[in-house]
Protein backbone atom coordinates (compact mmCIF):
# COMPACT_ATOMS: atom_id res chain seq x y z
CA UNK A 1 0.00 0.00 0.00
CA UNK A 2 1.61 3.59 -1.13
CA UNK A 3 3.11 5.02 2.44
CA UNK A 4 3.00 8.65 0.15
CA UNK A 5 -0.04 10.44 -1.05
CA UNK A 6 1.42 12.98 -3.34
CA UNK A 7 -0.72 13.77 -6.89
CA UNK A 8 2.07 11.82 -8.83
CA UNK A 9 1.72 8.99 -6.64
CA UNK A 10 -2.28 8.88 -6.89
CA UNK A 11 -1.85 9.42 -10.80
CA UNK A 12 0.90 6.24 -11.57
CA UNK A 13 -1.52 4.18 -9.40
CA UNK A 14 -4.48 5.34 -11.03
CA UNK A 15 -4.04 6.40 -14.83
CA UNK A 16 -3.45 2.75 -16.13
CA UNK A 17 -6.51 1.45 -14.19
CA UNK A 18 -8.97 4.37 -15.75
CA UNK A 19 -7.64 4.09 -19.24
CA UNK A 20 -8.13 0.65 -19.30
CA UNK A 21 -11.85 0.78 -17.94
CA UNK A 22 -12.26 3.37 -20.29
CA UNK A 23 -12.09 0.52 -23.03
CA UNK A 24 -13.97 -2.19 -21.57
CA UNK A 25 -16.83 0.58 -20.96
CA UNK A 26 -16.56 1.58 -24.89
CA UNK A 27 -17.13 -2.69 -24.98
CA UNK A 28 -19.90 -2.45 -23.05
CA UNK A 29 -21.16 0.69 -25.02
CA UNK A 30 -20.95 -2.24 -28.30
CA UNK A 31 -22.39 -4.78 -26.59
CA UNK A 32 -25.62 -2.26 -25.36
CA UNK A 33 -25.95 -1.15 -28.95
CA UNK A 34 -26.42 -4.62 -30.42
CA UNK A 35 -29.32 -5.01 -28.00
CA UNK A 36 -30.86 -2.18 -29.31
CA UNK A 37 -33.70 -3.66 -31.52
CA UNK A 38 -34.69 -6.01 -28.53
CA UNK A 39 -34.68 -2.92 -26.01
CA UNK A 40 -36.58 -0.81 -27.99
CA UNK A 41 -39.26 -4.01 -28.75
CA UNK A 42 -40.25 -4.40 -25.22
CA UNK A 43 -39.66 -0.72 -22.88
CA UNK A 44 -39.53 -3.13 -20.04
CA UNK A 45 -36.33 -4.25 -20.95
CA UNK A 46 -35.36 -0.89 -21.26
CA UNK A 47 -36.33 -0.02 -18.19
CA UNK A 48 -34.29 -2.65 -16.57
CA UNK A 49 -30.74 -2.20 -18.32
CA UNK A 50 -29.67 0.60 -16.11
CA UNK A 51 -31.19 -0.83 -13.16
CA UNK A 52 -29.74 -4.26 -13.25
CA UNK A 53 -26.07 -2.96 -13.81
CA UNK A 54 -26.37 -0.31 -11.62
CA UNK A 55 -27.47 -2.47 -8.65
CA UNK A 56 -25.13 -4.99 -9.39
CA UNK A 57 -22.41 -2.26 -9.05
CA UNK A 58 -23.29 -1.69 -5.89
CA UNK A 59 -23.48 -4.97 -4.67
CA UNK A 60 -20.36 -5.46 -5.90
CA UNK A 61 -19.00 -1.99 -4.42
CA UNK A 62 -20.75 -2.78 -0.82
CA UNK A 63 -18.70 -6.02 -0.82
CA UNK A 64 -15.85 -4.12 -2.04
CA UNK A 65 -15.72 -1.67 0.55
CA UNK A 66 -16.24 -4.32 3.08
CA UNK A 67 -13.11 -6.21 2.26
CA UNK A 68 -11.36 -3.36 1.34
CA UNK A 69 -12.15 -1.90 5.28
CA UNK A 70 -10.79 -5.82 6.04
CA UNK A 71 -7.58 -5.32 4.49
CA UNK A 72 -6.96 -1.96 6.04
CA UNK A 73 -7.49 -3.78 9.69
CA UNK A 74 -5.35 -6.30 8.71
CA UNK A 75 -8.26 -9.40 9.19
CA UNK A 76 -8.58 -9.89 5.16
CA UNK A 77 -7.83 -13.72 4.49
CA UNK A 78 -7.98 -14.86 0.94
CA UNK A 79 -8.70 -18.14 2.31
CA UNK A 80 -11.52 -19.65 0.96
CA UNK A 81 -12.17 -21.11 4.48
CA UNK A 82 -12.36 -17.55 5.68
CA UNK A 83 -15.76 -17.28 7.29
CA UNK A 84 -16.12 -13.77 6.75
CA UNK A 85 -15.15 -13.72 3.41
CA UNK A 86 -17.43 -16.62 2.82
CA UNK A 87 -20.03 -14.71 4.56
CA UNK A 88 -19.96 -11.42 2.77
CA UNK A 89 -19.94 -13.41 -0.79
CA UNK A 90 -23.29 -15.32 0.61
CA UNK A 91 -24.90 -12.05 1.99
CA UNK A 92 -23.73 -10.40 -1.90
CA UNK A 93 -26.21 -13.34 -3.55
CA UNK A 94 -28.57 -13.17 -1.01
CA UNK A 95 -29.40 -9.83 -1.04
CA UNK A 96 -29.60 -10.03 -4.78
CA UNK A 97 -32.14 -12.71 -4.62
CA UNK A 98 -34.08 -9.92 -2.56
CA UNK A 99 -33.20 -7.08 -4.45
CA UNK A 100 -34.04 -7.92 -7.87
CA UNK A 101 -37.16 -9.13 -8.20
CA UNK A 102 -38.17 -6.10 -6.52
CA UNK A 103 -36.03 -4.56 -9.34
CA UNK A 104 -37.81 -6.70 -11.98
CA UNK A 105 -41.53 -5.86 -10.94
CA UNK A 106 -41.01 -2.28 -10.48
CA UNK A 107 -39.75 -1.77 -14.11
CA UNK A 108 -43.13 -3.85 -15.37
CA UNK A 109 -44.81 -1.75 -12.99
CA UNK A 110 -43.45 1.39 -14.13
CA UNK A 111 -43.60 0.75 -17.80
CA UNK A 112 -46.90 -0.46 -17.16
CA UNK A 113 -48.42 2.96 -16.24
CA UNK A 114 -46.51 4.52 -18.92
CA UNK A 115 -48.22 1.85 -21.65
CA UNK A 116 -45.51 0.19 -22.96
CA UNK A 117 -45.28 -2.91 -21.19
CA UNK A 118 -45.30 -6.04 -24.02
CA UNK A 119 -44.12 -8.82 -21.24
CA UNK A 120 -45.77 -10.72 -18.21
CA UNK A 121 -45.07 -9.76 -14.80
CA UNK A 122 -43.18 -13.12 -14.58
CA UNK A 123 -41.26 -12.73 -17.87
CA UNK A 124 -39.87 -9.57 -16.67
CA UNK A 125 -39.07 -11.29 -13.00
CA UNK A 126 -37.56 -14.07 -14.43
CA UNK A 127 -35.32 -12.21 -16.42
CA UNK A 128 -33.99 -9.44 -13.71
CA UNK A 129 -34.09 -12.35 -11.31
CA UNK A 130 -32.00 -14.48 -13.66
CA UNK A 131 -29.65 -11.55 -14.15
CA UNK A 132 -29.54 -10.92 -10.70
CA UNK A 133 -28.33 -13.37 -9.40
CA UNK A 134 -25.68 -13.99 -11.93
CA UNK A 135 -24.54 -10.58 -11.89
CA UNK A 136 -23.94 -11.10 -7.92
CA UNK A 137 -22.15 -14.35 -8.21
CA UNK A 138 -19.62 -12.54 -11.44
CA UNK A 139 -19.56 -9.67 -8.92
CA UNK A 140 -18.38 -11.47 -6.49
CA UNK A 141 -15.65 -12.94 -8.11
CA UNK A 142 -14.69 -9.71 -9.53
CA UNK A 143 -14.02 -8.06 -6.52
CA UNK A 144 -12.30 -10.98 -4.57
CA UNK A 145 -9.65 -11.08 -7.67
CA UNK A 146 -9.50 -7.49 -7.87
CA UNK A 147 -9.25 -7.00 -4.17
CA UNK A 148 -6.49 -9.66 -4.21
CA UNK A 149 -5.03 -8.22 -7.23
CA UNK A 150 -4.70 -4.52 -5.41
CA UNK A 151 -3.29 -6.70 -2.83
CA UNK A 152 -0.86 -8.26 -4.75
CA UNK A 153 0.61 -5.34 -6.50
CA UNK A 154 0.50 -3.31 -3.22
CA UNK A 155 -1.49 -0.97 -3.95
CA UNK A 156 -4.65 0.71 -2.22
CA UNK A 157 -7.90 -1.05 -2.60
CA UNK A 158 -10.00 1.70 -1.72
CA UNK A 159 -8.60 3.60 -4.99
CA UNK A 160 -8.76 0.36 -7.29
CA UNK A 161 -11.72 -2.18 -6.64
CA UNK A 162 -14.80 -0.10 -6.40
CA UNK A 163 -13.76 1.81 -9.83
CA UNK A 164 -12.87 -1.76 -11.14
CA UNK A 165 -15.94 -3.55 -9.86
CA UNK A 166 -18.90 -1.10 -11.30
CA UNK A 167 -17.33 -0.88 -14.87
CA UNK A 168 -16.76 -4.78 -14.77
CA UNK A 169 -20.77 -5.34 -13.82
CA UNK A 170 -21.81 -2.30 -16.64
CA UNK A 171 -20.16 -4.83 -19.18
CA UNK A 172 -21.05 -8.00 -17.69
CA UNK A 173 -24.42 -6.70 -16.89
CA UNK A 174 -25.29 -5.96 -20.28
CA UNK A 175 -24.27 -9.15 -21.24
CA UNK A 176 -25.84 -11.43 -18.36
CA UNK A 177 -29.39 -9.41 -19.18
CA UNK A 178 -29.19 -9.90 -22.97
CA UNK A 179 -28.28 -13.67 -22.07
CA UNK A 180 -31.08 -13.70 -19.88
CA UNK A 181 -33.48 -11.76 -22.25
CA UNK A 182 -32.53 -14.74 -24.71
CA UNK A 183 -34.07 -17.66 -22.40
CA UNK A 184 -36.65 -15.75 -21.44
CA UNK A 185 -38.20 -13.68 -24.00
Amino acid sequence: MPTEWTVRAITRAMLPVLLALTLVELGSGLVLGSFEAQLLQYPTLLALVPVTIGTAGNLGSILAARLSTAFHLGTLSFDPTDEELVGNAIATVALSVTVFPLVGVGAWGLTSLLGGTRLSVWTVLSVSLASGVVLAVLAVVVTLAATYAAYQFELDPDDVVIPLVTNSCDVLGVVVLFVSVQVFV
